[in-house]
């Protein structure tokens, strides 16, 4: 029996897998992937302020963003969440942690990872967590790092969409009809109930990629059709043997 294709998305913040990297989880547990999610941190201080304006305390924000990570998942088909809660604004990961990471890497063996663009002056956690993925990817392939330990291969780092994609010099070279499977992304979505002003706007986002997809498969009159899509950049060369 061949043992399932794998998948890691690793999420500085609750939310980010899901308004960046829903569809694409949704998308691929429904084709019998098992796709992991490596929460760094809750957004219990930067990305929560509507919890704070309610009167909440950390501990409770911290609880709340949890709850709304693990509801989102599960509509999604997460097959693990992974919770780090290591603190965000900002996110800092020492030497231990970012063993951790390696070691989930190590484990999962995904056949791609997903990470947050490589630059990002708005929230310098996601640029970092992208430098941190990059780096715990180098050390899992590493045959000196826990020798005996299956080494890493090596899988494409996709960088999803950032807030403010114009300031990120993120460029998109992969577009992904989410259309099947949107209705779970917007449900995951509305769970996030701390960053309501969000489910709007990352539909519309959807709605914006799904025309660059059909405008990139083969143009508006023979392109497929498509109503939503993410898009992705990738960081290392495609190897193909079919354009």
């Amino acid at each position: 029996m061949t043992s399932p294709k794998t998948a890691l998305v690793i999420s500085a913040h609750a939310a980010d897998f899901v308004w960046r990297a829903g569809g694409a989880i949704a998308l691929h547990a429904e084709m019998g992937y098992e796709v992991t999610v490596a929460c760094l941190s809750f957004g219990e201080r930067g990305e929560s302020a509507k919890l704070w304006k309610e009167g909440k305390g950390l501990e409770e924000v911290k609880a709340i963003r949890r709850a709304e990570a693990e509801a989102a998942a599960a509509v999604l088909g997460v097959h693990r969440l992974e919770c780090f809660d290591l603190g965000d604004y900002p996110l800092h990961l020492e030497r231990e942690d970012k063993f951790r990471l390696v070691d989930l890497i190590r484990e999962v063996q995904p056949a791609w990872m997903m990470s947050h663009s490589a630059y990002d002056p708005y929230n310098t956690d996601h640029m970092y967590m992208t430098q941190v993925a990059l780096e715990a990817r180098m050390v899992a392939q590493a045959w000196g790092h826990n020798p005996g330990q299956k080494v890493l291969g090596a899988p494409q780092l996709y960088l999803f969409e950032p807030h403010q994609t114009e300031q990120m010099g993120w460029k998109p070279d992969v577009f992904l009809d989410i259309t099947p499977v949107w209705d779970r992304k917007r449900a995951a979505m509305e769970h996030m109930n701390g960053q309501v002003h969000l489910w709007d706007y990352y539909t519309r986002v959807a709605q914006q990629r799904a025309n660059h997809f059909k405008r990139n498969s083969g143009g508006q009159s023979g392109g497929r059709d498509c109503k939503y899509a993410e898009g992705f950049q990738s960081i290392f060369p495609r190897t193909v043997d079919e354009l």
